[in-house]
């Protein structure tokens, strides 16, 4: 059956292939040599190994990391570029106490790549986060005695539809082998019961973005976006995906007032493509990498838009709004999160797709601390009554800060969950 399937991988990456680097091939290509076995030498003893697919992963193990001992030494995956550059600049500040971080990229899920990953590094345990799991790698990592737990666990209603149907399959090889597993919620807890987690093994520890700090302010950059929007109140559009941005960009001018549009594109690859759709508007705007350039020598007309065409900076601007628009959420890819907003106080605007959020969503529409807009009118609409209303915005912001502060603490279960697993001393 392990043979089956690792030609069954081996098959569909040999597919998938092509395609994925005839479309984003520079974005995927430097992942490659890690994921074939390329790996960066080990460093410390006996480390904890914390699996990141992507951004928010990554955000999420770091929070997790700052609550660990701090000489406990780490190794850090990702599957995606973004995340592997979220990764190094989050857990960077971590190795100032001589505590030894590695970060690189997951191997492809085949026994002589897991083989040797696990060979290279050794980890007294792993852990997952939120929806990760690779049959092989469970296997080896019970083979090895490496005990796996995952936190900040989650099913989405598209994946649980399809676990239900493994059955038998997915307990056996996907949640036997984990020691422990931390839900989000208490729909996550239950759904992973019912799929045939043990509930010895089962807790509902909370979810961690609710604990992630502030990010610190980006040097220079938060003043010059003042100095740009020159009294002009700052919307941000963040994380927004393929086919939003036009939705976004018709809200924007349609909206009648004056005010600066920060406009993020979820993933780098796609910033060139925005940009091209940005300047066949004709509307006056810059890139946030021009005021690199520019080095403080912002233009004589103030744009009325601004690309954030650069990586981790998003979590830091959403301060500066006066509401944020998560993007994601005006077409169905589940959503991103509307907590790195809230924290702020800002009054938080969604799409109708927040199922991978569905939980915080639902906590924020229900405090009255978030606006649903399911359409692009409605967004104009949200952001003219936002502008309009300002103490009513304020309330909106304070409420939604409020949900956010009531759900922390997540950190400290997840720590004693999985110390009950692996040594962490």
């Amino acid at each position: 059956m392990w043979f089956l399937y690792q030609l069954a991988m081996a098959a569909g990456l040999g597919v998938a292939a092509p395609v994925l680097l005839a479309r984003r091939g520079r974005h995927y290509l430097p992942t490659l040599p890690a994921r074939l076995g390329r790996l960066p030498e080990a460093r410390g003893t006996s480390p904890l190994w914390l699996h990141a697919a992507s951004v928010g992963e990554a955000g999420v193990a770091a929070t997790l990391a700052r609550a660990l001992p701090p000489d406990l030494d780490l190794v850090v995956t990702t599957v995606t570029p973004t995340g592997q550059a979220a990764a190094e600049k989050l857990f960077e500040p971590l190795t100032a106490g001589g505590r030894s971080v590695v970060v690189t990229y997951l191997p492809f899920d085949l026994g002589l790549l897991v083989g040797r990953f696990l060979d290279r590094y050794a980890p007294r345990g792993l852990v997952l986060f939120e929806s990760e799991l690779w049959p092989l790698l469970l296997r080896d990592c019970r083979r090895r005695s490496i005990p796996v737990a995952v936190l900040n666990a989650r099913i989405s209603d598209r994946s649980y539809g399809r676990m239900k149907r493994a059955g038998r399959l997915y307990r056996r090889f996907l949640l036997d082998p984990l020691g422990r597993l931390g839900a989000q919620s208490p729909q996550d807890e239950e759904r992973l019961l019912s799929l045939g987690a043990r509930p010895a093994r089962t807790s509902l520890t909370g979810n961690l973005k609710f604990d992630t700090p502030e990010p610190l302010p980006v040097a220079g950059l938060e003043q010059a976006l003042r100095d740009l929007a020159a009294d002009r109140p700052i919307l941000v559009a963040g994380s927004t995906m393929p086919g939003e941005e036009p939705i976004v960009l018709d809200a924007f001018e349609r909206l009648g007032r004056e005010a600066l549009l920060v406009l993020a594109p979820r993933h780098p690859e796609r910033f060139d493509e925005v940009w091209r759709e940005v300047e066949a508007r004709s509307l006056a705007a810059m890139r946030r990498s021009r005021i690199v350039a520019a080095a403080g020598a912002l233009p004589a007309s103030a744009p009325r838009i601004v690309l954030l065409d650069s990586l981790g900076e998003l979590a830091s601007i959403y301060r500066l709004a006066s509401a944020a628009f998560i993007g994601g959420t005006l077409v169905p890819t589940g959503g991103h999160n509307p907590i790195e907003a809230a924290r702020f106080g800002v009054p938080v605007i969604v799409g109708p797709s927040m199922e991978n959020f569905r939980r915080i969503a639902r906590d924020l529409e229900a405090a009255d601390g978030l606006t649903l807009a399911p359409d692009g009118e409605a967004l104009t609409e949200a952001w003219r009554r936002l502008l309009d209303r300002p103490d009513e915005a304020a309330e909106q912001g304070r409420r939604g800060l409020a949900i956010v502060d009531r759900n922390r603490g997540a950190v400290k279960r997840s720590v004693e969950l999985l110390s009950e697993l692996v040594d962490l001393n």
